[in-house]
């Protein structure tokens, strides 16, 4: 526990108040920002900044010629550090008990500049794995003159307090008949899809990907012919290069992209749309020259039911009847029904597409019907989707038959 002082009790809704180190501690790693409060020359100021806590010191990220890093020179500055996490928006009958829920931590102290190497060295470095574990070790170290002009404060944790405010609406009794929603919208901090920097041509690393289900988590995985790997902006190049065919696109439910700025989006989307646990992406590489050769996905992935759709698949023309969509099949159904355990798996491809049906046949899916009217094509016309599917306990069968297929192109590749 942190003791209590003048400066962190609680003058009103002492109930909300703690002195839980645990708690405390909690708040300061959750969070990745901190206000930072100081007086230079009788004015206050307040300074947004970057933080880390590291046992019972936070240390606080700032430039050498900064006011604040300055004044805290020789005997150190005083300040007065805030961090706030907004948990969401409480909405009552009356305007007046309108509140948030939050959790809070105010410390008061002395901060003092980092001047020993290892000290400095060891926070910058917890500054940057608090942003991503594992990447102080996946970007280049600063150099010396980096860090001559990087400062970092370190304030020792002794006068700190914590406010909560959660659960739901408290109003007056009198208010309770009156016609007006009343409850609470959850706020949360979520983190979007990576968008890589011009240039980076490295797929997106493991610990920038959301932890996930294994049902949404795109392994690798690698056949003879084909790898299929994360789909990553990285891949949009050698993806629009590889599908530049219009014979490739002449069914697919969105129109051809025109240059690689049309392919980053269809790229963009498929991620976006597995950052919302709805897609799982892959790219297809030859397994013998490593090209990116086409892409395909699980979609209306459906753990509950034990169900995946297997779709959005492209494969550039040079590409077709070598073995790789064939072997791209059978490593998704091996993925769906041995290692995640499915008992159903979907198909779903134009009326029209009689190529397309076919192939799904000879995968040993049976078709179920027709869906009238299930989609809008690129130009407009509506799409009848034909649907098919195969269950758990028609996949040996289907596994030997795509084995047996797989063998001619085998012994030609040899």
């Amino acid at each position: 526990m942190y003791p209590p002082t003048p400066r962190t009790t609680a003058s009103r809704t002492r109930d909300r108040m703690s002195y839980d180190r645990a708690a405390t501690h909690a708040v300061l790693d959750e969070a990745y920002h901190c206000a930072l409060g100081f007086t230079v020359d009788g004015e206050p100021r307040v300074l947004p900044t970057l933080h880390v806590r590291i046992g019972d010191t936070l240390y606080l990220h700032g430039s050498t010629g900064s006011r604040p890093l300055l004044a805290a020179r020789g005997d150190g500055l005083p300040v007065c550090v805030a961090v706030t996490l907004l948990d969401g928006l409480v909405y009552a009958r009356s305007q007046f008990h309108h509140s948030a829920n939050y959790r809070s931590v105010v410390a008061h102290g002395t901060a003092h500049l980092v001047t020993d190497a290892r000290e400095k060295a060891a926070a910058m470095t917890a500054l940057v794995e608090k942003v991503a574990p594992g990447r102080s070790a996946d970007a280049r170290p600063p150099s010396r003159r980096e860090l001559a002009e990087t400062a970092v404060l370190a304030l020792p944790l002794r006068e700190v307090s914590t406010r909560v405010r959660a659960g739901g609406v408290r109003e007056d009794e009198a208010d309770l008949h009156l016609p007006h929603w009343a409850g609470v919208v959850p706020l949360a901090l979520t983190a979007g899809p990576p968008e890589p920097d011009a240039g980076v041509s490295v797929p997106v690393p493991a610990y920038l990907r959301p932890g996930r289900s294994p049902w949404l988590e795109p392994a690798t995985l690698r056949g003879a012919h084909v790898v299929l790997e994360p789909l990553d902006l990285a891949h949009v190049d050698e993806l629009h290069a590889a599908t530049a065919d219009p014979q490739v696109w002449q069914h697919l439910g969105s129109p051809q992209p025109t240059d690689p700025a049309g392919t980053a989006e269809l790229v963009r989307v498929a991620l976006a749309a597995h950052h919302r646990g709805e897609r799982v992406p892959w790219v297809q590489r030859c397994a013998v020259t490593g090209a990116v050769v086409g892409t395909t996905s699980f979609y209306e992935v459906d753990p509950a039911q034990r169900a995946v759709a297997i779709g959005h698949t492209y494969l550039g023309r040079p590409w077709w009847r070598t073995g790789i969509n064939t072997e791209a099949k059978l490593l998704l159904l091996a993925r769906a029904f041995e290692e995640l355990g499915a008992e159903r798996v979907v198909w779903h491809t134009d009326l029209r597409n009689e190529r397309s049906q076919r192939a799904i046949e000879r995968l040993g899916a049976t078709r179920e019907g027709v869906l009238r009217r299930h989609r809008v094509r690129p130009d407009g016309s509506w799409r009848d989707t034909v649907q098919y599917s195969m269950i758990v306990e028609e996949w040996p069968n289907a596994q030997a038959r795509l084995q047996e297929r797989l063998l001619p192109a085998q012994s030609s590749a040899r």
